[in-house]
């Protein structure tokens, strides 16, 4: 059985898909744009839409009740692969530690004109 998750600490899905889902201990985060959700704005530049990207999976693990460390697998879409490195050294700010598996991606366009969005899997990891 899957249960929905969904904060007020991040943007609303803005088409018909869910902030994220769990199931049997993993956590489906859908890709995260940089939209503040309190202003519903993108800040301009890489880092800042980096770093709003990765506070909205923050605020949708912990509302999971999920770390950073639970994650597993990102995917980075990135509109211009040059913003890379930018990119790159906000995201290790967030996973200091064993970070997850990852893939970065150039892609054509993103939604509302987004510079990056980040998809996230986390497991529920009980050793």
């Amino acid at each position: 059985m899957k249960k929905i998750i969904s904060t007020e600490l991040a943007p609303k899905a803005i088409g018909p898909y869910s902030q994220a889902v769990y199931t049997n201990g993993h956590l489906y985060i859908s890709g995260q744009l940089p939209i503040n959700p309190e202003t519903g704005k993108m800040p301009e530049g890489i880092v800042a839409q980096t770093e709003q990207a990765l506070k909205n999976i923050q605020a949708i693990l912990n509302e999971a009740k999920f770390t950073l460390d639970d994650v597993v697998k990102s995917t980075v879409l990135l509109k211009d692969i040059n913003d890379f490195k930018a990119m790159n050294e906000v995201y290790a700010k967030y996973y200091t530690s064993k970070p997850p598996a990852r893939a970065a991606y150039e892609v054509a366009n993103l939604p509302l004109g987004a510079m990056v969005e980040i998809e996230t899997i986390a497991i529920r990891i009980c050793d």
